[in-house]
C-alpha cells in the first residue's frame, strides 16, 4: 500500500514539474517580446538623442539609458561610462565588449545580440545621416523580429505548456 502512495506521488512530481518546464518556456518566448519591444523603445530614444537633439555619443547613451532603466538601460549607461572614460578603444569595440557582458536574464537570442553589435559598428564614426539610416535600418530588423515574436505567441506558448504537460504524462506511463 504504501509503495502504491509514493508511485503516485512520484507521478504526480514528475507530471507537475514537466508542466512547469512548459510553462517557463512560454513565459521564456514572452519575455524575449517584451526584451526586443524595449529594445526598439530605446532604440528611437537613442536615434532622437542622436538626430535631433544632436548629442554626442557618450551623452545620447547615458540620457537612453537613464529614461529607459532595466538591464538594458544599464548596458547603455555603462557604455556611455566607457566612453567618456576613454582609453583608446573604439566605440565597437566597447559597444561588442558591452554586448557580451549581459547577464543571461536578458532574453534575446544569440541572432538579436550580433543586430545589435551590427548596429554599433557604424555609430560614431559616420556623418549624421547615416547614422540615423543605420539606426533605421536596425530598428526595421527589431520590427520584423517582433512581427515573427507576435505572430507565434500563442503557438509557441500553447506549444510549450502542451508539450510539458505532455512530456509528464508520457514520462509516468514510461515508469510505471
Amino acid at each position: 500500500m504504501d509503495n502504491t502512495w509514493l508511485r503516485i506521488i512520484g507521478a504526480l512530481l514528475v507530471i507537475i514539474s514537466c508542466s512547469g518546464l512548459g510553462f517557463f518556456m512560454a513565459a521564456q518566448w514572452n519575455e524575449h517580446l517584451r526584451t526586443v519591444e524595449k529594445l526598439r523603445k530605446m532604440i528611437f530614444l537613442l536615434k532622437g538623442e542622436i538626430v535631433y537633439a544632436n548629442s554626442p555619443l557618450t551623452e545620447a547613451f547615458e540620457r537612453t539609458g537613464r529614461k529607459a532603466g532595466g538591464e538594458i538601460g544599464i548596458l547603455f549607461e555603462s557604455v556611455s561610462e566607457r566612453l567618456s572614460g576613454q582609453q583608446g578603444e573604439t566605440f565597437y569595440t566597447v559597444w561588442q565588449e558591452e554586448i557580451d557582458k549581459l547577464p543571461r536574464e536578458v532574453c534575446l537570442s544569440k541572432e538579436d545580440k550580433q543586430n545589435l553589435k551590427g548596429l554599433g559598428e557604424h555609430l560614431g564614426y559616420l556623418d549624421m545621416d547615416m547614422q540615423e539610416r543605420n539606426i533605421l535600418l536596425y530598428l526595421e530588423q527589431l520590427d520584423l523580429t517582433i512581427g515573427y515574436l507576435r505572430k507565434h505567441k500563442q503557438e509557441k506558448s500553447r506549444l510549450y505548456t502542451s508539450l510539458g504537460i505532455m512530456g509528464g504524462l508520457f514520462l509516468t506511463i514510461v515508469m510505471y
